[in-house]
This record gives C-alpha cells, sequence and structure tokens, in this order.
C-alpha cells in the first residue's frame, strides 16, 4: 500500500474521532411542533382503537352466528340419532315378533309329530309283524305278492 493511501486512512481515522459534538438548539417553534404531533399521534390512536372496536363488534356477530349454527347442527344431529335410533328399535321388536310367532306356531306341531313318533315306536313290532304276516300270506296268494313288490316290501 502507497504512503499517501495510509496518510490518508489515519487522517480519517483520526478526524472523526477528534470531532466535537454541537448542541443543536430546542426552540419554541420545535415545542410546538411536538405538541401538535403529539396531539396528531392520540388523535391517529383513539380512531386506530375505533376502528378495531367496530372490527370486534364484526367478530361478536360472526361469533353469533357460529354459535347459532351449531346450535343448529346440534339439533340436527340429535333428530338424526332418534331417527337412527327409532328404526333399530323398530327393526328389533319385528325379528324378536318374527322369531317368537315362528316358536308358538312350531310348537303344536312339533308335539303331535312327537305322539306321533312315541305311537310308531310302541308299533313298531306290530308292523314288522304285520308285514311278515303279508311276505307269508304272499307265498300263497300272488296277488299280495303282487302289491309288495309294488311297494318294495318283499
Amino acid at each position: 500500500m502507497p504512503k499517501s493511501g495510509l496518510i490518508i486512512i489515519i487522517f480519517i481515522l483520526f478526524s472523526s474521532t477528534f470531532s466535537f459534538a454541537r448542541e443543536i438548539p430546542f426552540t419554541q417553534e420545535d415545542r410546538d411542533r411536538l405538541i401538535r404531533l403529539e396531539v396528531t399521534l392520540k388523535e391517529f390512536k383513539e380512531s386506530v382503537d375505533r376502528r378495531f372496536e367496530g372490527v370486534d363488534k364484526r367478530f361478536e356477530g360472526v361469533d353469533k352466528r357460529f354459535e347459532a349454527i351449531e346450535k343448529r347442527f346440534d339439533q340436527m344431529i340429535n333428530l338424526f340419532i332418534g331417527i337412527v335410533a327409532s328404526f333399530t328399535a323398530i327393526v328389533a321388536v319385528t325379528i324378536g315378533f318374527a322369531i317368537w310367532d315362528r316358536r308358538t306356531m312350531i310348537r303344536p306341531f312339533e308335539s303331535k309329530v312327537k305322539a306321533i313318533e312315541d305311537e310308531i315306536a310302541e308299533n313298531r313290532s306290530k308292523l314288522h309283524s304285520l308285514i311278515e304276516a303279508f311276505r307269508s300270506l304272499s307265498k300263497t296268494d300272488s296277488n299280495v305278492a303282487e302289491i309288495l313288490k309294488k311297494f318294495n316290501l318283499l
């Protein structure tokens, strides 16, 4: 670096450190401007506050609308739950009635079938004896033999 550049840098550094601060006079006009500025800022702050209050009122209105919509939605959900519960109850009662009706309808037939089975069980030996009698009769009577063959008893 050349000597002239070094000298310029040193001069700049020393000149900035030895500069003296000068006092700036504060006049009555400056005070009046500050007072007017404060008044203007206060008015501006008040107008901004009024605008925010207006926005707050709008938000309160929107909140009320949302609450009304939420109440309607809750009512619709409760109505839907009621409809589903009613439908479920009707289906359950219908199925229960069908099962009860079938059981009460089948019971008399079951008792009749059981009585017939018992009677057949009692007369089984008699039936075997009767069939044996017809087989022995079929040896002498061709009509009986023909009938027994027709029913696969011979």
